[in-house]
């Protein structure tokens, strides 16, 4: 007996599930978190690049980590408020291939790139006489490169696992943006493979970078315990407590959604998840990372009274 499969390539994002009142307050929330997303990321960015005294490993990262957000933030956010409103929230396989891609590139470097600040702060605190020997520029773009290219090549190959995947029996992706695990879900063939690559390759990223982060910041919380100094006890657990929180906060909701057990259906608490990562992460770095660190605040303020 044959039988006739329609292959399926456009999809309907459900978006945010949320009561019709709550349309309104949602979208102008949402908006109001992008636009200071924005302006945070893309001020630090001009920040770094305007004043000659921050071309150094610790603010390149921390540029670097602001256009990262900026990407990631514009990948996702944009299409769920314009799905706020729309009478159409299809969109082809084409277009949703795209937009995980993008996300997957970003969210991926933003991993590597956390990891790489961490151990700039490591050999800043901890080995503060080798810092310019070991942690030069050159090292530093390095390891920015090394952090895309790392993104691009685990994103591109679940993208590549993604085609072999076919749609028949439903089109409806349960969340607000093309993640792989929406898909999977839906798919007409067993994802298992791509399940399985996830969570090795997935879970090496985040277990690799969390290990750096962790190891990184335990031997700076140590030197500085050693010193005996209250003002630098203090120091450390505001540096290193903000520091910690944003990655704490960034890793747990990666970890919950990529390495968990797969469930078979998306949930509302996956979305809640997703959002933290997308929308509320990009906008507190800039205030973790920056706004609480001296010279970045020095240099605003300079620029400030120049223009006065």
């Amino acid at each position: 007996m044959k039988l006739n499969i329609t292959l399926l390539t456009q999809f309907v994002l459900t978006g945010l599930t949320h009561p019709p009142q709550w349309k309104v307050p949602l979208f102008l929330l949402f908006l109001v978190i992008y636009l200071i997303t924005i302006v945070g990321n893309l001020g630090l960015i001009a920040l770094i690049c305007n004043d000659p005294g921050l071309h150094i490993p610790m603010y390149l990262f921390l540029g670097s980590l602001a256009f990262v957000d900026t990407w990631l933030s514009s990948t996702v956010t944009p299409k769920m408020l314009l799905d706020f409103f729309a009478k159409s929230k299809l969109m082809s396989l084409s277009e949703c291939m795209i937009q995980f891609f993008s996300f997957g590139i970003s969210a991926t470097t933003e991993c590597f790139l956390l990891a790489a600040m961490a151990y700039d702060r490591y050999i800043a605190i901890c080995k503060p006489l080798l810092y310019p020997v070991i942690m030069t520029n050159r090292l530093c773009i390095r390891l920015l490169i090394l952090s895309f290219v790392g993104g691009f090549i685990h994103v591109l190959l679940h993208e590549g696992f993604l085609y072999r995947l076919t749609f028949c029996n439903s089109n409806i992706i349960h969340h607000f943006y093309c993640d792989v695990m929406p898909l999977l879900k839906i798919s007409c063939t067993d994802p298992s493979l791509n399940y399985l690559m996830l969570f090795i390759f997935s879970g090496s990223i985040q277990v690799f970078s969390i290990l750096t982060i962790l190891i990184s910041y335990t031997l700076v919380l140590l030197s500085i315990l050693k010193q005996k100094s209250i003002k630098g006890i203090k120091k450390a657990f505001s540096t290193c407590g903000a520091h910690l929180l944003s990655v704490s906060l960034y890793y747990g909701s990666l970890l919950f959604m990529y390495v968990r057990p797969a469930s078979p259906q998306v949930d509302d608490v996956d979305m809640m998840d997703s959002v933290f990562y997308t929308v509320i992460i990009p906008v507190l770095n800039p205030i973790i990372y920056s706004l609480r660190n001296k010279q970045v605040k020095n240099s605003l303020q300079k620029i400030l009274r120049r223009n006065a």
